[in-house]
C-alpha cells in the first residue's frame, strides 16, 4: 500500500491561498500576469475554498493539508477532498518552482548533479519536457529524488508522487489553464520556455539537500 512519508518541515501546511513569491507580472513574458490572475486568483484559490468547504465541521477542519492528503488519498468517499486539497499542495509547491528570468540561474552543484544523474543539463530538460508533453491531458512533470538519485515522473489530474522513499523536488504545471492563454495548445513550447528561463533552479537544488 502506497504511503506518504511523514516529512515533518512539509506537514504544516494551512489550507489558504499563499501569496505569490514574486510579482505577477515577473514571469512575463512567458506567463503573463493575465495567465497569473487566473491560475493563482481563480483556479488555485477555487481548490482552497473547496477544501474548507468539504473539511467544515469535521475532524478535519484544523489539519494541515499534507494530513488531509494522507488521510483522503486511499479513500474513494474521499476522492473529491483528496483532489482539491492535493492540488493545493502542487500549486503551491509549483510557484516556488518558478522565479524571473533573471533570477534562474543554475548553481554549479545543481549542475554537476544532473550530470551525474542524466548525463547532462540538457538530457534532463528533455526529459522534463518530454514527461509534461507526454502527460495525456491535464496533470504534471516531476523531478523526485528517491535514495539519493534523481528522476523524472509524470501524474494526472491532482495526483501527486509522494511515497514512503519519493520525494519531490520541482514539478510544473501541465493544466491547459496553466499556459493556454500565452502559449493556446504548444504544451511542449510552454514547457521549453519554463524550463530554459524561469525554473527556480536553487529551490530544486535545496529541496534535493533537504530530503537527500
Amino acid at each position: 500500500m502506497r504511503k506518504y512519508e511523514q516529512k515533518q518541515d512539509w506537514m504544516k501546511t494551512p489550507v489558504e491561498l499563499p501569496e505569490l513569491p514574486w510579482a505577477k507580472d515577473a514571469l512575463a513574458p512567458i506567463i503573463s500576469e493575465e495567465t497569473i490572475n487566473f491560475h493563482h486568483g481563480k483556479h488555485h484559490n477555487a481548490y482552497v475554498v473547496k477544501t474548507k468547504e468539504l473539511i467544515a465541521g469535521t475532524e478535519l477542519e484544523d489539519k494541515s493539508l499534507e494530513e488531509i492528503m494522507i488521510f483522503a488519498w486511499d479513500k474513494p468517499e474521499y476522492k473529491v477532498l483528496y483532489n482539491n486539497a492535493a492540488q493545493v499542495w502542487n500549486h503551491n509547491f509549483y510557484w516556488k518552482c518558478l522565479t524571473p528570468k533573471e533570477k534562474s540561474v543554475m548553481p554549479d552543484e545543481l549542475r554537476d548533479i544532473l550530470i551525474e544523474n542524466f548525463g547532462s543539463v540538457e538530457a534532463f530538460k528533455k526529459e522534463l519536457v518530454a514527461a509534461g508533453v507526454g502527460q495525456f491531458g491535464s496533470g504534471w512533470a516531476w523531478v523526485m529524488l528517491e535514495d539519493g538519485k534523481l528522476s523524472i515522473s509524470k501524474t494526472p489530474n491532482a495526483e501527486d508522487p509522494w511515497t514512503e522513499k519519493r520525494s519531490p523536488v520541482l514539478t510544473l504545471d501541465v493544466w491547459e489553464h496553466a499556459y493556454y492563454l500565452d502559449f493556446q495548445n504548444r504544451r511542449q513550447a510552454y514547457l521549453e520556455e519554463v524550463v530554459d528561463n524561469i525554473v527556480n533552479w536553487e529551490y530544486m537544488l535545496k529541496n534535493i539537500k533537504r530530503f537527500g
